[in-house]
């Protein structure tokens, strides 16, 4: 994996944008789109590989806190209880109820947004996207990179703009973490973000690709009988 550092210099950028470059492509195989350099030369945005691991309760954890601290405001996640988030993630419920129930009191609740829908669409066009499934209908490369392709841009009417998403109406979310921590660092809160999101929306997918290698190991090994007996069956045959 080699790293991307594109200092967009000209396109109202106050820092450079620094992206790791996989070979990962987003949903449809088309990577994450493109972008227009400083010299006005089109260029092709890789995708980052998000760190997706469902067995890092840890990094679960923390992109569920990142989460519900940063995108449950605008965004809701109706497709998941914050009960089966205590249970998966192995968080004690009344922990759940004390850090991470921020727009209900009940944890069989689904994750709901804090801010009213239409009063968002007033401020920013639109309502924003829930969030159960981003990651299944856009990829989780697709959303681990556009999460860290904001840049700086006093054109748009929220002073941030996105290499992989031109225009997008959503802030600059991130700008105070991504302040705060080294480059390094902030990629890994990101990644542990995604990591959450890509567990919302297919919380039983490690569970499945473990099922299903034992499963075609099971049918290799019983091809081996099956192959015997067959060959059994019709030695006699001419």
């Amino acid at each position: 994996m080699s790293t991307l550092i594109k200092s967009l210099a000209g396109l109202g950028l106050g820092a450079a944008l620094t992206l790791t470059a996989g070979t990962a492509m987003a949903a449809g195989g088309h990577g994450c789109g493109t972008f227009t350099n400083a010299e006005g030369v089109e260029e092709h945005l890789a995708c980052s590989t998000a760190p997706i691991d469902f067995t890092n309760k840890g990094s679960l954890q923390n992109g569920a806190k990142i989460f519900m601290n940063y995108c449950a405001g605008c965004h809701s996640a109706k497709y998941v209880r914050h009960s089966r988030i205590a249970k998966d993630l192995e968080i004690p419920p009344e922990l759940v109820e004390k850090y991470l129930m921020v727009t209900t009191d009940q944890i069989g609740d689904h994750i709901t947004a804090e801010i009213d829908p239409e009063i968002q669409a007033s401020w920013f066009g639109a309502a924003p996207p829930d969030l159960s499934l981003e990651t299944r209908l856009r990829g989780d490369d697709w959303v681990y990179t556009y999460l860290l392709s904001f840049y700086e841009d006093p054109s748009r009417p929220w002073g941030a703009n996105n290499l992989v998403l031109a225009n997008a109406a959503m802030p600059h979310v991130l700008h105070n973490m991504q302040e705060e921590l080294s480059q390094e660092e902030f990629e890994s809160e990101v990644g542990d973000l995604v990591n959450f999101m890509a567990w919302m929306g297919e919380p039983a997918r490690h569970d499945r690709q473990v099922i299903g290698f034992f499963v075609i190991l099971f049918l290799l090994v019983l091809l081996i009988p099956v192959y015997l007996l067959n060959k059994e069956f019709w030695k006699d045959v001419k």
